[in-house]
């Protein structure tokens, strides 16, 4: 957050996700961790976010990379211990950094004592009143109890030897939590205070609109055409919220919620009262075509459904379960719906939207979110063996997705050959997933000090956007432009010019260029898919 801004931080801050097993690895064994992480605190403070945060770190058996959790309160050894991560949440706030953590709360692991308590005790126990169990249809209830499908494809129930069925609206190995039970509830309440009381700043709220089912799980297709879906965003899920959001304000250090919120532009609003959390994640945005009317017609919806709350905007351009940016605008389809593997990209035209992209971003009013290896201009990796794939998606939609391994593979810090720096010199555990040879001339090293490099683009930007009174939260107010051009002004003095028309065009009156996604052309226009920050007094 700008020094200079006197708003709560998590209105304008920047924030760098960690993707745990990715980032850096202190131990080496091939996988990121706690150990890795505390050692590259200082790549974020100099790269200029506020606050880091910490995809899933907990105890788990890790069938979708730590979205499957066995303890709450509790570190898996694979990441280090709980003192470490202590230790690693006194480190960042000694450089200035605050630290948000991933909270899983719609379903757990498997192997969680409360799930392994509900399958020995059998049907109709109250363990078993915790989760969704139901009989199954047809002449012996060989059938799932409703016609839900998973997220990661395939029916979302599963029968145990007893013959009953549980729900998982992800994998098998990841049963709902029945939010209907005020058991449930309670233990989520205990478990944000056991986290705050150990300093962490805020929580990443995962699948936040599915906690709460419709009342008898009905199936889909016995309800009116453009009726609610029956497993998310149900009404009851504010009243969870409302609760959390006291826990929250209990708490010195204005600690915050950021909601992993897939719902409607109309739903949206209603997560982010006063009441409730605090901010949720702008997917439109992250989905927009690197086009002017989608841009700006994202942008304009996005800033009218948070104005009535009140509340603050995010920006995201990728996260790990995203197509990375760089591959993304470097297709004939800039759009995200789903990933699309095999797609011919041009990394050249990719980068430079992407470039582009983060200009505009971080110059809209609001906080803006960075995934590891954005800074680096890395591109989604698509040739990873079926072998060495791991997301649970690969299976579970029968090879028709190959899952977001993509980009989640470790991030390149120095050296010109795999592991980049990833593990310790010497360490010869393989990555958990393949680098790219070609990233040698994406590491941390290799960019920094090259006025050229992606990573000096975010500094800088993130420099200005830090000292920048205009930037981070407040209004905006389009400029006139030229067709195929995105030009608004923060304040008096703050404009942000994106060109993404297909030939350079003038740049509008200004007393100073503040920075440029890339070099101007010999004429002093802003070249296609180039972005601007002016003074323009």
């Amino acid at each position: 957050m700008a020094d200079t801004h006197e708003s709560p931080w998590w209105r304008s801050a920047a924030i760098y996700q960690i993707y745990p097993r990715s980032f850096a690895d202190g131990n080496g064994d091939g996988i990121g961790d706690i150990a890795g992480i505390r050692a590259r605190l200082t790549h974020l403070k100099d790269l200029g976010v506020d606050a880091l945060w910490i995809s899933p770190w907990y105890v788990s058996p890790m069938a979708d990379a730590g979205y499957d959790v066995a303890d709450y309160r509790d570190i898996d050894p694979l990441f280090g211990t709980r003192e470490e991560a202590e230790a690693l949440i006194a480190d960042a706030h000694g450089l200035g950094l605050r630290v948000i953590v991933d909270m899983v709360p719609n379903h757990c692991s498997d192997q969680h004592p409360w799930f392994r308590a509900a399958v020995a005790a059998g049907p109709g126990s109250a363990e078993r009143g915790l989760f969704h169990f139901r009989p199954g249809k047809g002449e012996n209830g060989e059938l799932p109890p409703n016609d839900w499908q998973s997220c990661f494809g395939g029916p979302a129930w599963t029968r145990l030897p007893d013959g009953e069925w549980y729900l998982h609206m992800f994998a098998p190995e990841q049963p709902d939590f029945d939010w209907d039970r005020p058991e449930v509830r309670e233990e989520f309440e205990s478990i944000l205070r056991f986290w705050f009381d150990r300093g962490v700043d805020g929580f990443r709220i995962d699948v936040a609109s599915m906690l709460i089912k419709q009342e008898g799980l009905p199936d889909r297709s016995s309800l009116p055409e453009g009726a609610p879906p029956p497993e998310s965003d149900r009404p009851e899920v504010h009243e969870v919220y409302r609760a959390w959001r006291r826990i929250a304000d209990s708490y010195e250090g204005e600690r915050a919620f950021v909601g992993e919120l897939w719902v409607s532009a109309e739903s949206l609003a209603r997560y982010l009262r006063p009441d409730e959390l605090h901010t949720g994640f702008n997917f439109p945005y992250l989905q927009a075509a690197w086009d002017p009317a989608a841009l700006r017609k994202v942008i304009d919806e996005t800033i009218a459904q948070h104005a009535p709350v009140g509340a603050p905007a995010t920006w995201v351009l990728g996260n790990h379960d995203t197509t990375r940016p760089v591959t993304r605008y470097g297709r004939a389809d800039t759009t995200y719906v789903t990933r699309r593997h095999g797609l011919p990209v041009d990394l050249d035209l990719g980068t430079r939207r992407a470039r582009a992209a983060a200009l505009l971003s971080f110059a809209l009013p609001g906080s803006v979110y960075v995934y590891q290896g954005e800074e680096l201009g890395l591109w989604e990796v698509e040739d990873i063996p079926l072998h060495q794939r791991q997301d649970p998606t690969l299976q579970q939609s029968g090879g028709e997705d190959l899952g977001r391994d993509g980009c989640r593979v470790p991030i390149p810090w120095e050296g010109d050959e795999t592991p980049f720096g990833f593990s310790p010199e010497g360490a010869e555990a393989e990555l958990w997933l393949p680098q790219p040879p070609a990233w040698k001339d994406h590491t941390v090293a290799a960019e920094a000090g090259d006025p050229d490099s992606m990573l000096e683009l975010y500094r800088a930007a993130l420099r200005i956007r830090r000292a920048e009174p205009a930037l981070g939260d407040g209004t905006l107010t389009w400029l006139p432009a030229g067709d195929g051009v995105l030009a608004f002004a923060r304040s008096e003095d703050f404009a942000c010019v994106v060109n993404l028309s297909e030939t350079p065009v003038e740049l509008p009156a200004h007393t100073e260029r503040l920075l440029t996604s890339g070099p101007l052309d010999r004429g002093g226009l802003l070249p296609p898919d180039t972005a601007a920050w002016l003074r323009t007094v």
